[in-house]
């Protein structure tokens, strides 16, 4: 059903099952798969690509230009998977350039408030919460979940089931399967998440055993990275060695006795 309050494009693409709900707005160059619904006062535009029942609540904003100096003014593309929640006046902005686009993988859950800018790469069954900035470029890992108000800084890598606290801010990468908190530091390994993500007890000893090398032994990083060549078997150890051994901005770092304190 689409709504007769709802301003829509002639030249938008919506699959023939497609719900407009009242005052929504949709521009042309975007297109809807099957299934979708899109609630009042939604605003849609740019070169906006939407899969297969994707969910879109009241007052988001989907595909509005980059917040980026270096614009000027050309078309430039997002691109959303299937399955996804886009809760209230949430904002979502395409690329800067026109042979990139910013992407939104399947069955994320982004709640009211967040916003993901340009060229950002959010992978599949991600979480990100209430009034979560996540600034250009950045990558956020599959499954992973960034808790309310948390923020992350412009080429920023959050790895696969990395969990950032509410409120933690990072400038550096955070590795997979690890727990951010406060300001560029993580506390250890998302244990929760390891457990419901199905992975077994000797994967999570295995993670323990990496992280304890690379992150509380003391041990110049390239030292630990080379010693944790031969102890990293499994796919997930290898992916959490890798991940630290290909950051360029420097990863977080365990949170202090001293920092806790405080």
């Amino acid at each position: 059903m689409l709504h007769p309050t709802a301003l829509i494009s002639p030249t938008a693409q919506l699959a023939s099952d497609v719900q407009v709900g009242p005052y929504a707005v949709i521009e042309a160059n975007v297109m809807l798969g099957p299934g979708c619904v899109v609630g009042p006062f939604v605003h849609l535009t740019g070169h906006t690509t939407l899969g297969a029942r994707n969910r879109i609540h009241a007052g988001a904003v989907i595909g509005d230009t980059p917040q980026d100096l270096k614009y000027k003014g050309e078309p430039t593309r997002l691109v959303i998977g299937d399955d996804n929640i886009i809760r209230e006046h949430a904002t979502i902005h395409c690329s800067t350039k026109a042979d990139a686009a910013t992407t939104i993988g399947s069955h994320c859950f982004i709640m009211g408030n967040a916003h993901i800018g340009h060229d950002v790469q959010v992978r599949d069954h991600a979480i990100i919460c209430n009034g979560v900035a996540i600034a250009g470029y950045a990558v956020i890992g599959e499954r992973a979940f960034l808790s309310a108000n948390s923020l992350v800084h412009q080429f920023c890598r959050v790895g696969k089931l990395a969990l950032l606290q509410g409120g933690a801010a990072v400038s550096k990468d955070v590795p997979p399967f690890s727990i951010a908190t406060g300001i560029n530091s993580i506390c250890g390994l998302n244990t929760i998440g390891l457990r419901r993500g199905g992975f077994t007890a000797e994967q999570r000893t295995e993670l323990k055993r990496l992280y304890h090398l690379l992150f509380l032994s003391g041990k110049l990083r390239a030292d630990a990275l080379a010693e944790a060549e031969g102890i990293a078997t499994g796919p997930a150890a290898k992916l959490f060695c890798e991940f630290v051994a290909a950051s360029t901005r420097g990863v977080c770092g365990h949170l202090s006795d001293r920092q806790q304190e405080e």
